[in-house]
């Protein structure tokens, strides 16, 4: 492993401690702040817990603690579990449950643990220890843990340094992503890298298109993160442009597909600015391809490609024995390298479902069609029910097992709606037991209410629909065909 992460980071804090390295709403925190209360936090943690591999989980906000808490922990030793705190309690309970952290800190005990002088750690890097672990949507309606180790996060940060001229001291990186969502840790650590500054958004931020876009106005952006949701968003307000953001000269879009129809309009919007597409699971560190968007690009392929293996990995596509399928031939996307996650946390049973060696190095299977045309790799969508939906992962399974937990609920489909080249929103089908009291209304307004209880809002159906008994396939199966034909309104 040949960079250094924590050295590199720290050297930032030494040659520019004033500057800031993260804001959030009225708070920031400066890089010399950063590396001492990190120093501190470290300290912490080593005096007060006994040796152990248990990670640490982190309950906030965008909170500058929280890089405090990311750093103090890998100076530790410990691997960390971002946590957001709006997502609905049951769920954080499930996660802490199964992280079985040895501490869960928020950020004010991470601001009561930061304090006073402390000794810089010299703990050797070790590339196989778990940097962080963060978690996805199941299936059975419990979350699946994914550990990144040391070696993992480096090799991802060596490829994305090497492929985008970064000014060092001098970038100020979009955080747009909760932390306990992946794309969160390209942002964050390329500035940390960088000695840049982090600018992260909060949900009340987003929420409030006005508050929005004065945010962005007075951030001085020259590194914009995001889903590619998020972006159209901010298209449909005519000021979103260069002349709003004139610093900004680089998109890097993570999360889900890109829209030819986004990109272009961006290229219209902020013609000085590079747009750049970029793919990759979380079992496989953040992305590992990426392609810039140019017009040239965008005239030649309607669809727009996901682009070229990373540096050090390979991306293939294969059939269901994993032998390389001819170019324009579809298969599932398989990932080959040093990026790849040793597996799930505590879940042998599926990490052999999804892990596998491939040719003498670590290979993960995404569950993505894609195809290879041009010497370019194209993702053709998921081979099961998993969605990317607002850039957030989302296994429909995972909803339909809360659904179907219901008192009075039989059963439960649900099924993505996609307008072009994008999933829009979800429809839930359910089938009640008779005697379930209420009107129509007043049974979705119910069911909104109880899944809010228990999963993300983003996870949350648009529509929900009534039937007395799903259609089946000859096999006994859910026809979700059929049910894709019934009316939404």
């Amino acid at each position: 492993m040949g960079l250094d992460l924590l050295e590199q980071i720290r050297s930032w804090g030494q040659r520019v401690p004033h500057r800031v390295a993260h804001s959030s709403g009225a708070r920031t925190l400066s890089h010399g702040e950063l590396l001492a209360r990190s120093d501190a936090l470290a300290e912490y943690l080593e005096r007060s817990l006994p040796p152990s591999e248990a990670p640490i989980a982190l309950v906030g906000h965008k909170e500058p603690e929280l890089l405090i808490g990311f750093l103090g922990c890998a100076k530790a030793g410990r691997a960390y579990v971002p946590i957001d705190h709006t997502l609905p309690a049951a769920r954080i309970e499930r996660i802490v449950a199964t992280a079985r952290p040895a501490l869960v800190l928020t950020p004010a005990e991470v601001a009561l643990r930061s304090t006073g002088e402390a000794r810089p750690t010299s703990r050797p890097e070790n590339p196989h220890s778990p940097h962080y672990i963060m978690f996805t949507s199941g299936s059975t309606g419990d979350p699946k843990g994914v550990p990144i180790t040391r070696g993992n996060l480096v090799h991802f940060l060596e490829w994305m340094l090497a492929e985008h001229p970064f000014r060092g001291g001098a970038e100020v990186f979009l955080n747009q992503t909760l932390f306990s969502f992946d794309v969160s840790h390209m942002d964050t650590y390329l500035s940390l890298m960088t000695g840049g500054t982090l600018v992260s958004l909060s949900h009340d931020d987003i929420a409030d298109p006005r508050r929005l876009f004065r945010v962005l106005a007075q951030s001085g952006i020259s590194v914009w993160v995001s889903t590619p949701t998020f972006a159209a968003m901010c298209l449909v307000e005519p000021t979103f442009n260069r002349r709003l953001l004139p610093a900004l000269r680089r998109f890097l879009f993570c999360g889900e597909a890109l829209p030819a129809r986004t990109a272009a309009a961006l290229l219209d919007r902020f013609p000085e600015a590079e747009v750049w597409n970029t793919y990759g699971p979380t079992e496989a560190t953040i992305a590992c391809t990426a392609i810039r968007i140019d017009r040239t690009v965008l005239a030649r392929y309607p669809t727009l490609p996901i682009g070229y293996a990373m540096r050090g990995s390979r991306v293939f596509v294969v059939d269901q024995y994993h032998g390389v399928v001819p170019a324009g031939q579809r298969g599932e996307i398989l990932i080959v390298g040093p990026n790849v996650s040793p597996g799930y946390l505590h879940r042998p049973d599926l990490t052999v479902r999804s892990f596998m060696p491939f040719e003498g190095e670590p290979a993960y299977r995404t569950g993505d069609w894609g195809h290879e045309q041009d010497g370019l790799l194209f993702w053709d969508g998921r081979m099961d029910n998993q969605i990317k939906l607002h850039g957030h992962r989302i296994e429909l399974e995972d909803i339909e097992a809360h659904l179907c937990s219901l008192p009075g609920v039989l059963g439960a489909a649900v099924l993505p709606a996609t307008r072009g080249d994008r999933v829009a929103w979800l429809t839930a089908y359910v089938q009640l037991a008779e005697g379930v009291p209420g009107s129509d209304s007043e049974r979705v307004a119910w069911l909104r209410k109880s899944l809010l209880d228990q999963l993300p809002a983003y996870m949350l159906p648009r529509h929900f629909r009534f039937l007395s008994a799903f259609p089946m396939t000859p096999n006994g199966k859910i026809d979700r065909r059929s049910l894709a034909g019934v009316p939404t309104g």
